[in-house]
């Protein structure tokens, strides 16, 4: 039950919800071909070849190490039932607010790995759009003893939608680097089924407009990091990827196309994303 009173539910925050800080779960993994070539497919590569022993690009190890939680756990919105390995935030609202990641050693189509993940953090603050909960949780992927990437991600719990929050508007038409592209539900649906993610948002038109009031399906969190990355990569094909971050600012939905915006200054690239000027996530990755 949602405790309204804003002290009472940051004593719950601070008390029950923390206990379950230093919560561990593991994983393990094949990274398959099969999956990465889906992937490349979604995303329109034609060129960009993979096979057995091939490095694979930056955050496409979302692909892999995944959920799968029973058919009877699955909650209204498509998420597994709270209360499992995450704690049962009272919030309605679920998504992913970003990320930080450093790449040490490549992982390989082909590689036999495993994730290990803790709950690093759970805090309450309070946002534009009312009262927040995140979750961040620390991800670390081996290759046998060997680490190869360290990645801490937060999860935001949120109340109901709230109109009329502040947009960051950003030059996309000027960006040295800029790509646009068309969002169509069969994209959205196609990244969903690669990273198993049921959430309703991205598919169900109905659900997301008429109960979660977006403006339409939402473009994935992941998806739209994985897309900046893919500009960075089309401007500089030959560069390596050392750590990247990136943190949503706003929701972006298939209302508009996708603009993607980018440019380096030396060993630093600054991406972001949005539609209709508006930016709805901000991305910094270091390159060798």
């Amino acid at each position: 039950m949602l405790l309204r009173d804003g002290t009472r539910y940051r004593q719950l925050v601070t008390s029950e919800f923390r206990s379950w800080i230093g919560r561990e779960s593991i994983v393990h993994d094949t990274v398959t071909l099969a999956r990465a070539e889906q992937l490349a497919a979604t995303l329109g590569y034609s060129q960009r070849r993979l096979e057995q022993g091939s490095e694979l690009p930056p955050v496409w190890h979302w692909l892999y190490f995944l959920e799968a939680a029973p058919a009877q756990t699955i909650a209204l919105d498509g998420h597994p039932e709270k209360g499992g390995f995450l704690p049962p935030v009272a919030l309605p609202r679920r998504m992913w607010a970003g990320s930080r990641l450093r790449f040490l050693s490549p992982l390989r189509v082909g590689d036999t790995a495993q994730r290990k993940t803790t709950i690093f953090d759970i805090c309450q603050r309070q946002g534009r759009s009312g009262e927040l909960v995140f979750v961040t949780l620390r991800h670390e992927i081996f290759r046998g003893n060997e680490l190869l990437l360290e990645e801490e991600q937060d999860i935001v719990y949120r109340g109901p939608a709230v109109t009329g929050a502040p947009t960051i508007e950003k030059p996309f038409e000027n960006a040295p680097w800029r790509r646009t592209v068309e969002i169509d539900p069969v994209l959205l649906f196609r990244y969903s089924a690669l990273t198993f993610n049921a959430h309703r948002i991205h598919y169900d038109r109905d659900y997301a407009v008429g109960v979660e009031e977006y403006a339409g399906l939402v473009v994935q969190g992941p998806l739209t990091a994985t897309l900046l990355l893919d500009l960075l990569h089309r401007q500089m094909p030959a560069a390596t990827v050392r750590a990247f971050r990136f943190r949503g600012l706003r929701p972006i939905t298939d209302a508009a196309p996708l603009e993607l915006g980018g440019c380096q200054q030396g060993n630093t690239v600054e991406l972001w994303a949005g539609s209709a000027g508006s930016v709805g996530m901000e991305a910094e990755a270091e390159i060798a």
